[in-house]
């Protein structure tokens, strides 16, 4: 619990106060000894800990920048996104604080029950709608006249955007979102009981000249399974597991199976172009390989071997003799 610092004028006229009489010291004692009782709403239930709170910021700082980045894609302009503010209040308050005109999005989340709704504010909503149409991001507040053209452009923008939401989640769970509802008044919605325990995440989002906020309304019962996962505890555990023993087989039967290239090379030798030029039949090209010195078997191009020429099977073939030595590949590089 934090503790209230006076400042030296508030100490000075307590401790003149004690002195006067005006207050009493045992008094003061009494009263500190005294039970506090804090007040508790029961409509303003608390279902989630500061620190699932935190795992929830942290996921949607991650989505933040991911949708930041998708939609700079799409609308070719600048976008910033960051958290604002990550709060559990009753859906009935949330609701009233949302404005009665505005763009919501209700999302199924499968495999967890329940619905998000999405709540992105009009001049925001308005400057991705001019960007994909090739304006200049200009935000107009018309939500009453919604066409259906770009009811389903808005729609399709932000039914992409979801797989941001996939990705930033997919450290906890593998979702699906999928768009169900598209609405302009918040009083058709009603995703759980008024008095439910909601998460709303609110994101300040700049496109261009235009900002505005994008607030994630996600009730209790969709995180109700994974709020376990939630906690710094499951992620520093997530981060201390140690690698699975079939994932570095799988990984090896993959990179021994992958072709590489390799020659051995009988020697190399140094024309002028002249005399390439001149070149004719049975003409000889001396190369600089010594018949007594090993060839060279590059792998990739990379020398790696010492090899010495033969047959296999009447087809031509190289017996590897020893491999080169570290010096001696830094020599050759």
């Amino acid at each position: 619990m934090s503790e209230e610092v006076l400042s030296q004028s508030e100490i000075d006229a307590l401790l003149s106060a004690i002195s006067s009489g005006e207050m009493d010291a045992d008094e003061l004692k009494k009263e500190e000894k005294e039970r506090k009782v804090k007040v508790y709403d029961f409509k303003r239930a608390l279902r989630f800990s500061k620190d699932q709170i935190r795992g929830i910021t942290r996921i949607h700082e991650n989505f933040a920048r991911l949708l930041a980045t998708f939609l700079s894609g799409q609308m070719r302009t600048y976008i910033n996104i960051n958290v604002a503010s990550v709060d559990q209040i009753p859906y009935e308050e949330f609701i009233r604080s949302v404005p009665k005109k505005t763009i919501l999005n209700v999302f199924s989340v499968a495999p967890l029950e329940g619905r998000l709704l999405f709540e992105i504010n009009p001049n925001i909503a308005y400057a991705m709608l001019d960007r994909v149409l090739g304006g200049a991001g200009t935000s107009l507040n018309k939500v009453d006249n919604l066409t259906e053209i770009e009811t389903k452009i808005m729609s399709n923008i932000f039914e992409r955007a979801m797989d941001s939401l996939r990705e930033a989640w997919g450290s906890i769970i593998d979702i699906e979102p999928s768009l169900e509802e598209f609405e302009v008044n918040p009083q058709f919605l009603q995703l759980v009981s008024p008095n439910e325990t909601v998460v709303v995440i609110s994101l300040n989002t700049t496109i261009g000249e235009a900002s505005g906020m994008i607030n994630i309304c996600i009730p209790h019962i969709v995180l109700e399974p994974i709020i376990s996962k939630l906690s710094v505890h499951y992620w520093m555990q997530d981060t201390e597991r140690k690698a699975n023993p079939k994932d570095f087989d799988n990984i090896s039967k993959g990179l021994k199976s992958a072709p590489v290239e390799v020659k051995a090379v009988l020697g190399e030798s140094t024309i002028t172009i002249e005399e390439f030029l001149n070149l004719a039949e049975n003409d000889v090209i001396q190369l600089d390989q010594s018949i007594e010195n090993p060839l060279k078997l590059l792998v990739n191009n990379e020398p790696k071997f010492y090899v010495q020429p033969g047959k296999s099977k009447n087809k031509m073939a190289v017996q590897i003799l020893e491999e080169m030595s570290r010096g001696e590949l830094e020599d050759e590089s």
